[in-house]
């Protein structure tokens, strides 16, 4: 695919092909992007426009890079287009949730399998009725590197949706009684935690024929709370950040294993 608006780099990225390498690590905050970065072997700023700051470098021998993608869907739909564009074709989101399953703490690493696809963005690439799905070389690549961090973990599904506030205040909004239900439905299924951007990465992914992972920082939990359960408060990310990377190292290695 070709550049849209701009002949000569991507139009919200302003990357070119050759800046970014084939394995992406993506998160909503720019600021978490030099963080990242400074876990790869060796690296370097390469561009910031809008909320997309993106470092390239490497990590066992291989080309790398960090691109932030703000928050939601949309955001982060275009932020992979445009990496595929210029050669990407394995992304990990290494981001935040909510807990929602009792059992899931603040601080704790939630790995994503799948994503309930209760957002707007997947709905323009596939059916209501596709799955967004995980890649399983990347789910068990990060499982094993959170065993190895000895970092608490989880691995199941997740919810996403659009609205922030539609979660945490539920009551204020008109259609209270739905969103209500189907939060009361998911945490029935089985849902881990709450986000906003992993659906719309694996359907994008996986119609453009690329591989995706997530994994979240659990910041806390607020099922736990309205149970009258412990909360614990965690707002940094050093935990996920470390699994990311370590991750993406592992699933560097087996590719390389398997391409032998």
């Amino acid at each position: 695919m070709s550049t849209v608006y701009s002949p000569e780099e991507e139009f919200h990225l302003k990357i070119r092909t050759g800046d970014v390498g084939r394995y992406v690590l993506l998160c909503g905050d720019p600021a978490r992007c030099s963080k990242i970065a400074a876990l790869f072997d060796s690296s370097a700023f390469v561009q910031s426009n809008r909320e997309y700051t993106i470092y390239t470098g490497t990590l066992e021998g291989e080309k790398v890079s960090v691109c932030s993608t703000g928050i939601g869907g949309p955001s982060t739909a275009i932020a992979v287009e445009e990496l595929i564009h210029c050669g990407s074709d394995t992304f990990i989101r290494v981001g935040t949730a909510g807990g929602m399953a009792p059992e899931v703490l603040g601080g704790d690493v939630v790995i994503g399998t799948g994503a309930i696809r209760m957002e707007g963005t997947s709905r323009e690439y596939a059916p209501a009725e596709y799955p967004a799905v995980a890649d399983f070389s990347i789910v068990s690549s990060l499982a094993d590197a959170a065993r190895e961090a000895g970092v608490r973990y989880h691995v199941g599904v997740l919810h996403n949706k659009d609205n922030f506030y539609g979660q945490h205040s539920p009551d204020t909004m008109p259609v209270r009684e739905e969103l209500k239900a189907k939060w009361k439905a998911f945490l029935d299924c089985g849902a881990l935690a709450s986000e906003m951007e992993s659906a719309a990465l694996f359907i994008v992914c996986a119609v453009r024929r690329a591989r995706a992972g997530s994994l979240m920082q659990v910041f806390a939990n607020q099922t736990r709370r309205e149970m009258g359960l412990e909360d614990p408060m965690v707002l940094d990310t050093d935990a996920a950040v470390r699994v990311g990377v370590l991750g993406l190292r592992k699933l560097i290695q087996r590719d390389r294993a398997a391409a032998e």
